[in-house]
């Protein structure tokens, strides 16, 4: 479904991916750790377009999405949807005219310029909103919502698009704990029930492991762990985020009881 082919970045003298290669079999959650700096966001930006590579190839379904130009890039932006950790909304702008913005790639100049949607889309928005819990908020500005609210209203953006990955940089790292767990319960829900492929920068390994089938840990740019969240014991953990990170001595290799806050 899904294969990363030798995925390179330099920026000048520095190496922000280096050498990345993964394959995903079939629509999974799955939570990307590491330091600041180890090159997680990079990896989404490439894979959503939004940044060029060096080197290296990344095959959905049989295709090179970074050999696609025009149209066909924008199509694969569309397939591919991304979620930012500050939501990226239109503040003065209501809720629901913020979701109807997921839809702007399919729509005429025309239609953008007047701000003019199909009634169906519409409804469908109402309807996306409504899933997340939050559809009483629909005529509300953006502005006026919790940071957890903004958060759901980027993804119900997000599912506008009905894109097939669903890539989310640090959705929850601006977040108090309650609504990081409505965010996180949220993007678990959607890879579930809708069969999605949800790809996730994670900044706490408690979440990684509560919420992700498969965790990748990067460092300085390489990927260090490719497994299972029983597979990522403390031992890994300092593998990813290096020798002086502080974890929980006691952790054994199926559990890590306390919550673990390591660098984004």
């Amino acid at each position: 479904m899904l294969i990363v082919e030798n995925l390179t970045k330099r920026f000048g003298q520095s190496t922000a991916v280096d050498a990345a290669n993964f394959t995903v079999e079939k629509p999974a959650l799955i939570g990307i750790i590491g330091r600041s700096g180890a090159g997680k966001s990079t990896l989404l930006r490439i894979m959503n377009r939004m940044t060029d590579t060096t080197e290296g190839r990344i095959l959905f379904e049989g295709r090179d999405v970074l050999s696609l130009t025009g149209a066909e890039k924008r199509g694969w932006q569309s397939d591919c949807a991304m979620i930012f950790q500050q939501f990226n909304l239109v503040p003065r702008m209501d809720v629901v005219s913020n979701v109807l913005h997921g839809t702007l790639s399919k729509r005429s100049t025309l239609a953008t310029m007047f701000n003019l949607y199909p009634t169906e889309d519409v409804h469908k928005a109402i309807d996306i909103l409504d899933r997340l819990g939050i559809a009483e908020n629909a005529a509300k500005r953006a502005e006026a919502l919790s940071g957890g609210q903004q958060q759901r209203v980027a993804i119900a953006r997000a599912l506008m698009q009905d894109p097939k990955i669903i890539l989310a940089d640090e959705p929850i790292a601006s977040l108090d704990p309650m609504n990081a767990q409505v965010v996180m319960d949220a993007l678990r829900r959607i890879h579930e029930e809708d069969g999605r492929m949800v790809v996730a920068n994670l900044h706490t390994l408690d979440t990684a492991r509560r919420y992700c089938d498969r965790i990748i840990g990067m460092r300085a740019g390489r990927i260090v762990f490719d497994g299972t969240p029983e597979q990522l014991t403390a031992g890994v953990a300092r593998d990813i985020y290096g020798a002086d990170a502080s974890f929980n001595e006691g952790a054994t290799s199926t559990a890590i009881d306390q919550p673990i806050a390591v660098p984004a």
